[in-house]
């Protein structure tokens, strides 16, 4: 039975300490559990072999507390295959104080939630005991800093393995060419004992440890070879010549460094549009400081410094522009290659482009809380995510290399058994501990992981964690809101009906009169009249009525603008508006002049992306606050299936819930911020348009740019990645189950089988990174 104290947040009164009582003692697998409300804390004994740390903490964040927890991301050196990643994350879990770990290969990374005493330090002991180690920044910004590059070393492993190399081909191809014993020995010596000291560094550290991986079936393969050349040598001398199999050595060390070299740089390709994303912001601001412009450190930066942006130059920091105007480039944020035009009042992220102009900038976000490292935390999380096959590839990680070993020493035995020549037994075993690969298992998710969801969010396409994209190609139905979703979320006009004068006329008078206004609806008739070139005359005696109208007088005339009843007119000469319309009326004392009619029209690419939807088979509903009217204009345009109107924020998750309930996988796509509790109860909760704290942490995925054309980019990129996860487990098992046996048959040279291991991890990479050759409708 282990104990853990757990630091509780959000408890008001004893009542919630005796609830949490009850909620954690509930948990299968906890013996006891007692909440402290003075001390804010939570102790509690439970089974490590039914429930874990980071069970009792979603236990705890379910009964509607938090729990003060710390995060943190440490990059590893050294790890191979899965059975590393296993290794450490299985040491990490088992340190006091580990809440919960992720060990991601392809990344070199580990990403570990602890209680908050819990050090780096700490954490950084636990991995170098398991034979590892965590890299210093300054390590990882210079990695090759203190020796030869591992393409450096490819090179001289392979100017000493091609004459070898070149003798194994010929000996293929019927060509008497054979290089005397003692060059085979002076060429596959440095190969086997420098270049491949490596190997046999990584399998004595695991041996210490108790465990095996790819190093300990590399190091005894080729050192089986390299050894058994030797005896032949000894004990026939020159006559060994044509029997030794130095070549096979030395071919196997070759390929396979050759392979892990491809592999790390596939890895990082992979992993670029992360790094990108992250080395956006600049290191440095200018700063105005007691009226002088100083560059200081990004660190140095405070809320409400004003920060100078210039052209060419990245923005340092969230904040509002203050003065100045500017072209701003968001596009490795958003993904949308167009610069937007921003002026005084305009909000600007962290990372941005500023094209042209100079621009004085209020600091509004700094460090962590910026837009843009919210994004790389949420990339990052995904990245780092655990598909739910992750945990079989851990099962036969822990136990792969021990039980290949086993095998490669029952072919050795059946094959000496059998009567064959030593010399059979030993190619036939050296090959079984060749081919297997536990690597390509290992890679098989992780990389897909880091590809698609690095991809996705270069062009503006945030996905939480792997069980939002597992989600996301699991879908029945798409909720929409309307407001600022299916429609642009502001009014324009639409019609114009003169009574007396001419339309142009009416727009212009009924414009200066909405000068004074600060109502949206009227704010739509100023900017269309400027947008024409109208010329809007001077008033005088503005006056507004709320929910009425307002009234100026123009030229000497006085002027009603807004609902008939407010501007006192009836009869025929009321226009009629459509459905989903609002008529704004226009009068003067002599009467009706006429009447202006704005609607919050449909996004263009809405009805498009609704009949796609409905070709992938998805059902479609508007669920929205507003009147039926309106409402049933918009879902009627666009060919919606089902229409809710009238909606309040907890309606939309009533409905929700009972589409749950009734077996459906509802998608919500909402603004992130009125739709907040929609978002979190449905299947995938879809932010669009928006980076704002609440699109961040309680949509699934959150789309950087206002375009509903993105959520059927998200579908695609996420099946698309589940897929590849698929195709590179089924590549990774069925490499092992096909080609060990084939090995164990004596039908592979361990040189070829060297070779098909080194192009099993790349095949899985290299799948992989077709992700990243991806790109989105929208920017095609």
């Amino acid at each position: 039975m282990q104990q853990i104290q757990l630091p509780i947040t959000g408890m008001t009164c004893g009542g919630c300490a005796s609830r949490l009582t009850r909620e954690l003692s509930a948990v299968p697998g906890v013996a006891d559990a007692q909440a402290n409300f003075a001390t804010e804390t939570a102790a509690v004994s439970f089974d490590a072999a039914r429930v874990s740390p980071a069970d009792l903490v979603q236990a705890i964040t379910a009964s509607g507390f938090g729990c003060r927890l710390q995060h943190h991301s440490l990059t590893i050196t050294g790890m191979h295959c899965s059975s590393c990643a296993t290794r450490i994350r299985d040491a990490l879990l088992a340190s006091p104080g580990v809440i919960d770990a992720e060990v991601n290969v392809a990344l070199d990374q580990a990403n570990v939630t602890t209680l908050p005493e819990v050090s780096d330090l700490a954490l950084t002991q636990v991995i170098e005991a398991a034979g590892y180690q965590v890299a210093t920044a300054q390590q990882q910004e210079a990695p090759n800093a203190r020796g030869l590059s591992d393409a450096q070393w490819l090179v001289i492993s392979a100017l000493c393995t091609a004459p070898l190399a070149l003798q194994m081909i010929g000996m293929w191809l019927g060509v008497g060419l054979h290089l005397p014993p003692w060059a085979e020995w002076a060429l596959a010596t440095p190969v086997q004992w420098i270049v491949g000291w490596r190997f046999y560094r990584g399998a004595w550290i695991s041996l210490t440890h108790r465990a095996a991986n790819m190093d300990t079936l590399v190091a005894l393969g080729t050192t089986a070879a390299y050894g058994f050349s030797l005896w032949q040598w000894w004990q026939l001398g020159d006559a060994a010549t044509g029997a030794l199999y130095f070549e096979a050595s030395a071919v196997i060390i070759t390929l396979i460094l050759g392979g892990k070299t491809l592999e790390s740089r596939a890895k990082q390709s992979a992993s670029r549009a992360l790094r990108q994303l992250l080395g956006l912001r600049p290191d440095t601001a200018r700063v105005l400081r007691a009226g002088q412009e100083v560059e200081v450190p990004i660190e140095s930066v405070s809320l409400g410094d004003m920060v100078i942006g210039k052209p060419g130059e990245r923005i340092p920091v969230d904040g509002v522009i203050v003065k100045g105007a500017s072209e701003i480039d968001e596009s490795l944020l958003t993904g949308e290659p167009i610069p937007v035009a921003k002026q005084a009042g305009d909000p600007v992220i962290a990372g941005s482009l500023v094209c042209d102009g100079l621009i004085r900038i209020r600091t509004e976000r700094i460090g962590a809380s910026t837009v843009l490292a919210r994004i790389g935390a949420m990339v990052e999380a995904a990245q780092s995510g655990r598909a739910p096959i992750q945990a079989v590839v851990d099962r036969v990680s822990r136990i792969f290399v021990p039980v290949v070993i086993g095998i490669a020493l029952l072919t050795f035995i059946g094959w000496s058994l059998s009567g064959a020549p030593i010399a059979s037994a030993w190619v036939a075993t050296i090959s079984v501990l060749v081919i297997a690969c536990p690597c390509a298992l290992g890679l098989a998710t992780p990389t897909a992981l880091v590809a698609g969801t690095g991809t996705a969010a270069r062009y503006g396409i945030l996905i939480k964690d792997i069980d939002s994209l597992e989600r996301l190609s699991q879908l029945t139905d798409v909720v929409f809101d309307k407001t600022g979703t299916l429609t642009q979320g502001h009014p324009e006009l639409t019609r114009i009906v003169p009574v007396r004068g001419t339309a142009e006329s009416l727009l212009a008078i009924a414009a200066s009169v909405q000068q004074g206004s600060e109502h949206p609806l009227g704010q739509a008739l100023v900017r269309t009249a400027t947008a024409q070139g109208a010329t809007l005359a001077a008033i005088d005696d503005f006056s507004a009525t709320i929910g009425a109208g307002v009234s100026a007088t123009v030229q000497g005339a006085r002027i009603r603008v807004g609902k008939a009843s407010y501007v006192a007119v009836t009869g025929a000469d009321l226009a009629t508006p459509d459905a989903g319309e609002t008529p704004i009326y226009v009068a003067d004392a002599e009467g009706l002049i006429g009447t202006l009619f704005v609607a919050d029209q449909a996004r263009p690419e809405a009805a498009q992306v609704i009949a796609e939807l409905h070709a992938h088979g998805l059902h479609t509903h508007l669920f929205s606050g507003d009147g039926e009217a309106a409402v049933h204009a918009v879902g009627t345009a666009l060919g919606i299936q089902e229409v809710k109107a009238n909606l309040q924020p907890e309606d939309k998750v009533s409905h929700l819930k009972s589409l749950i309930d009734a077996g459906r996988r509802p998608a919500m796509v909402g603004d992130g911020i009125n739709d907040a509790p929609a978002l979190a109860a449905a299947h995938v909760g879809i932010a669009m348009g928006s980076g704002t704290d609440v699109a961040l942490e309680t949509a699934s995925v959150a789309l950087m740019r206002p375009q509903l054309g993105l959520i059927l980019d998200a579908l695609t990129i996420a099946e698309r990645t589940r897929q590849t996860i698929r195709q590179n487990l089924f590549w990774a098992f069925a490499y092992n189950v096909i080609l060990i046996p084939v090995a164990m048959a004596g039908l592979l040279n361990p040189a070829i089988a060297g070779a098909a291991m080194a192009a099993s991890s790349i095949t899985v990479v290299g799948n992989a990174l077709r992700l990243t050759r991806w790109h989105p409708r929208t920017a095609r």
